[in-house]
Order: structure tokens, then sequence, then C-alpha cells
């Protein structure tokens, strides 16, 4: 730089590309397209059959003793199933019938598939449940019941969609949902029980706001008979399942299908891999969005918070987003084994609060409208119902059933 002139100049020039760059990134922080993935299994799935067990003998317990106290594990693997855990109940049951009857629902009754119901090996290991438990939680009325365990638990809800579920996990759930309901339907003759979806979602981010805007991503893999070719998989699929379940203004020429990928799925079910309850959490609640706490539902009875608390969570978070307070919010209730109270409550509206409020304000309404004690819980959703063996497979929320009164927004 020749004089004092120039190095002025040159330095306003370089502060104003400073500012220039700032307000270009942070456009574009505000305004961009992102991609999300939400995945699921089909109810054929080793660790769905097992939560599909699991269920069932709750159902059981519950149909006959609503009261019954169950906590009911299970594993598979090949030509075996074993149930083991804890059940305090005055319900008379054949467990080895309950099991066998399950697995012939989903569809195993041949050994090709990876299971026959007529020859499994089923193993009983059920023990009560421990008093020391019980007598923590027992008490006169349901309101002060106390709850089972201690633990964290998650509700989300987006206004993405009608049913306030985010899109991506939607479509995946509905896409095995599809290919359960052609193969017990005799569409296509060559699917088998077991199955995994996928759907890659891009969305766009403005602001706080967020909003799909087309698919991106498809993926299934399904079993099948060893006749079938790659073609008619291919083929079959995109014309029974996919065009049917997706919406044709979310496809387009860009759309990614990976369509049995691995080439060849014969084997599968627990022959293919081990079952186990509780391992598919994420699908069972949001497909990723959000938050999960950790505690599985299938099996347990409507005192283990792990399940109860997060159907309320669910019916908390939904009730916001549909009151229109905000677009998208995540809730978190805490408890103690025992105590009969949240020990605390907490609202995340991801900066969508509506109408001058703070997601203070939320917690203040949710206060106010929701008796979030375990036992009332039970005694606002109606709890104590065998219902909990549809909940197990295709989504525990998000579903256009009259049993499920977590998904009736609550007026607030």
């Amino acid at each position: 730089m020749k004089n004092f002139t120039d190095f002025k100049k040159a330095r306003e020039h370089k502060l104003q590309y400073a500012i220039e760059n700032y307000f270009y990134c942070y456009c574009i922080d505000k305004m961009k397209n992102f991609l999300f993935t939400s995945e699921s299994v089909n109810e054929g799935h080793p660790d769905k059959l097992c939560d599909l067990v699991s269920d069932s003998v709750l159902d059981a317990c519950i149909e006959q003793d609503p009261n019954s106290r169950v906590a009911c594990e299970t594993c598979a693997k090949t030509g075996m199933v074993m149930i083991f855990g804890e059940i305090t109940t005055s319900a008379k049951l054949n467990y080895e019938e309950i099991v066998r009857k399950t697995i012939q629902e989903i569809g195993y009754d041949d050994d090709k598939k990876g299971m026959d119901f007529k020859n499994a090996n089923v193993i009983v290991a059920i023990e009560e449940q421990s008093p020391d438990i019980a007598q923590s939680v027992d008490a006169s009325t349901i309101e002060e019941l106390g709850a089972g365990d201690q633990g964290i638990m998650f509700g989300y809800a987006t206004n993405e969609t009608l049913n306030l579920m985010p899109l991506s996990h939607t479509l995946a759930t509905q896409l095995g949902a599809r290919l359960t309901h052609v193969r017990k339907n005799n569409i296509l003759n060559w699917v088998r029980p077991d199955g995994k979806t996928q759907v890659t979602i891009e969305y766009k981010k403005e602001n706080k706001s967020i909003t799909p805007i087309r698919v991106h991503t498809v993926v299934i893999s399904t079993q099948h008979d060893d006749s079938v070719s790659n073609e008619q998989i291919k083929n079959d699929l995109m014309e029974h399942v996919i065009k049917v379940v997706i919406p044709k203004h979310l496809l387009d020429e860009n759309t990614i299908y990976h369509l049995n990928p691995s080439g060849r799925f014969v084997i599968g079910g627990p022959h293919g891999d081990a079952g186990l309850t509780g391992r598919k959490i994420i699908i069972d609640s949001y497909g990723g969005w959000g938050a999960h706490g950790g505690g599985a539902f299938s099996g347990k009875d409507p005192t283990k918070v792990d399940r109860s608390a997060a159907y309320a969570a669910r019916w908390v978070a939904k009730s916001l987003v549909h009151a229109g307070l905000c677009d998208r919010v995540l809730v978190q209730l805490s408890f103690a084994i025992g105590l009969n109270h949240p020990l605390s409550i907490h609202v995340d509206s991801y900066d969508t609060v509506k109408k001058d409020l703070t997601d203070d304000d939320l917690v203040s309404i949710v206060e106010k409208n929701f008796d979030l004690r375990p036992g009332a819980i039970i005694r606002d959703l109606q709890l104590r119902r065998p219902i909990y063996y549809k909940t197990a497979c295709y989504g525990h929320f998000g579903r256009d059933d009259p049993d499920f009164l977590w998904e009736v927004p609550k007026k607030l």
C-alpha cells in the first residue's frame, strides 16, 4: 500500500466483505434444505416378533385381571421362542398356547419361512414380581399409585403431517404395514413375513420451521420366496407398495430406490437373526426425531412409566401442537420408583412457540391441563385394557385407532 488512504480503503473493503459474508451465512442457516431418514420393520422381523409375543402375554393377563403386574421379555432364534420375566396376576393362562398363536398370526407356519408355530420350541421362565417393587407401587386408590420404576420419557409432535408425526417416520411405517397387507391378502404371494423399510425425506428449513419437500430415497428389504426374480420383486414393490403408500407429489425423477439391495433375502425371521423384546424403540416412537428416554414399551403393564408416561408425553405434545401453540414440540417427563408424581416436566418448542408465549408458559399450560401422576395417566388414558398387541408393530403413535386415547388431543 502506497499511503494511508489506500490502507483505509482496503480496511473498509474488508469490513464490508465480512459483513456481507456474515449475512449470507445467516440467511443460509435460516433457510436451507436437509435430509432426514427414518426406518421401520415388519411384524415378521425377529425383534418385532418378540415385541408382539410380549404384548400378547400382557393382553392375556389384563383381559382376565386388569391389575396384573407384567414385565414379560421374549427372545427368539431358530426354532425357539422363550418368554421370561416377572408376572403377578390372578389370570389363568396357557403361556405356550399364547406364544404359538402369536407366531401363527404373524405368518410363521413353515420352517422355510424362518419358523413354524406348530413345532417351535417354546420355553417359559416366568416368576412373580418382586415384593420390594410391589410395596412401593401399591396404593389404596389409583390416583396415589406410585411409579413402577425411575426413568425419563419423551413425547414429540410436529405439524408437518395430519397425524402430527414426522413424515419420514410415517412413510417408513406405512410401507412396512403395506408389505404385511399385500402378503396376508395374497396380493403378492412371494412376500414372506420378515422385512425392513427406510425413507429419506428432503426438508426445507426456514427460520425455525421445517417443511417436507420430497422423498429423496426409499429402501425396502423384504423376505421372499426362493423362486421369485429380483426384477419381479422390484416391479411389484414399486407398483403395489411404494405407489400405493407414498403420495405422487412427493416422488420425482430424482427419487432413489433401493429395493432388496442385498440381492437375496430368502432366509429370514428368527432363522436369519436373533430377536429380543425392546430393540426397536426408535421405530416404536418417532423415527429418530425428538428424543427417547431409553425404556422399551412392549411387555410392560401401565404401572411401568416407561410405557404409560411415554404415552402421556405424546398426548401432551400432540395437544400443544393441535392447539396451535407451537409448530413442533418435545416434552420430557421424569419419575422415581414409588413416587406418585413426576419429578420434572420439560417442554422444548424448538423456538416455534406462538402467541407471544415462551416454553415456560407451555410448561404452565401442561401443569394446569394434565394430571401426570402415574395412576392418573392410567385412569385418563384407560390403560388397563387389553389394547397392547396392536401397539407392538407399526408404531405406538400417530395411529388412527379409537383405543389409542393418547392420540386424541386434549382441549387446553
